[in-house]
């Protein structure tokens, strides 16, 4: 069988495209990276929120149509979409040939070899998968360290999507990270729904520290990036880690949602605004260099427009090298789902008056950037990002000469607008 693989959403479910890929892989199949050459196309969904949904949904249309046509023979359709909604993707989408779940994808080929929609409960644990195969660039690779989340945001679908917090074996992480050294990995970003939880439900507490720790030791081993922190369990002894070390590259992604206390109570998240100053002056004191992504939810229910102002005024004072900014998307089953909601129009402005306000931070880090050097990864001979930049969801920069692709160097920047930055290699 030749299948093609869409995947959908975030880093984590790449890792569980790789994953299936893999196996598959290993039983004779082939891989093809045009759909028109497919027998058969399987689709891994996101379903977090209605734009996911919808952008899903999207996608099955499509690979239905090319089956329709007789261009492929079959469609597949698993993940988050099918986890969080069950019977019904195939209800909707008669045609489907299989609907099968998150846990049905450690039995890929037996999945696929069915008719008809196989839901099987999430495992227990995470451990080491079999096979795994990379869909990112050689030199970069996700390892994900576990699965799932306790944290219970309002907001959230994750939990009743990906389950209870479960942390991969600190010997099956670093065995993987072996192995992705041994095919060449240059730069690993270590991710879950939390990273700073890593550790808790095998160990009784998070081990954060502990696994990098071990990964620091393996020979070879190129650059770290540490995704998805919580606030209030960034610590101290992890900053000043970083700093010991040129293996940990100084970024950090700290999704905080917001700064004001009404509204992070709402939300359900286990810290005031406070305790978010306090991991934030500290990781800057700690490393001053220190990079930070962060993501911002507005309009979420009771939102007050002293709230917002509140936030706009974080975002102007802690300046972050990259934001994201999200309307609240009212999800079912959440707790939010039956608060009182926010108009979309007030959404849709205070969405654009918080991007505009990071456009401004952008322009004064800018200013500040042109003519220092920075620790940068070649993605190709003439483009690649620098350490502020995570693979995929960041910027990217440009290289005034060529340069070996996958080597990790220094360079100076020597131009900068918005998210566009121009980069001089050193020799």
């Amino acid at each position: 069988m030749k299948f093609y693989v869409i995947s959908l959403g975030c880093p984590k479910n790449l890792t569980n495209s790789e994953e299936f890929s893999a196996r598959l892989l290993a039983k004779g199949h082939k891989m093809v990276f045009l759909p028109e050459q497919a027998d058969e196309i399987i689709i891994n969904t996101c379903g977090f929120i209605a734009s996911a949904v919808k952008e899903a949904k999207a996608e099955i249309r499509y690979a239905l149509d090319l089956k329709a046509k007789g261009i492929v023979k079959k469609v597949a359709v698993t993940g988050c979409l099918v986890e969080r909604f069950k019977e019904q993707v195939a209800k909707e989408f008669p045609q489907l040939d299989t609907v099968f779940s998150l846990a049905a994808q450690e039995q890929v080929e037996q999945a696929l070899c069915q008719h008809g929609t196989l839901l099987e409960p999430l495992p227990a644990s995470l451990y080491l998968p079999p096979y795994k195969m990379s869909l990112t660039a050689p030199h970069t690779a996700y390892l994900k360290v576990a699965d799932g989340c306790n944290n219970r945001c309002a907001y959230c679908t994750i939990p009743f999507i990906r389950g209870r917090y479960r942390s991969k074996p600190m010997q099956d992480v670093l065995q993987e990270a072996k192995l992705m050294i041994a095919e060449g990995v240059k730069e690993i970003s270590l991710i879950a729904q939390d990273t700073t939880s890593y550790g808790m439900d095998l160990y009784g507490k998070p081990q954060l520290l502990e696994l990098l720790e071990k990964l620091l030791k393996l020979k070879g081993l190129g650059r770290l990036r540490i995704m998805y922190g919580y606030p209030h369990r960034v610590t101290r002894e992890i900053a000043r880690l970083m700093t010991s070390t040129d293996k940990i590259f100084h970024y950090m992604d700290i999704p905080l949602q917001h700064i004001a206390d009404p509204v992070l109570k709402r939300m359900n998240r286990h810290c005031d605004g406070a305790q978010i100053r306090r991991t934030l002056d500290m990781l800057k004191k700690e490393v001053p260099d220190i990079s930070l992504r962060t993501n911002f939810i507005v309009g979420f229910p009771e939102e007050t427009k002293k709230d917002f102002n509140e936030l706009k005024k974080f975002v102007k004072e802690y300046e972050f090298d990259n934001m994201g900014v999200f309307e609240y998307f009212r999800e079912k089953g959440t707790a939010a789902y039956a608060m009182k909601q926010i108009p979309a129009a007030v959404k849709h402005q205070r969405a654009a008056e918080l991007i505009e306000v990071q456009s401004r931070v952008i322009d004064q880090i800018n200013k500040r950037l042109l003519g220092t050097t920075l620790e940068a990864i070649a993605d190709g001979p003439d483009f690649g990002r620098t350490y502020k930049d995570a693979p995929d969801i960041d910027g990217k920069v440009t290289f005034t000469r060529p340069v070996k692709v996958g080597s990790i160097f220094k360079a100076r920047v020597v131009d900068a607008q918005g998210y566009e930055r121009v980069l001089e290699p050193l020799k």
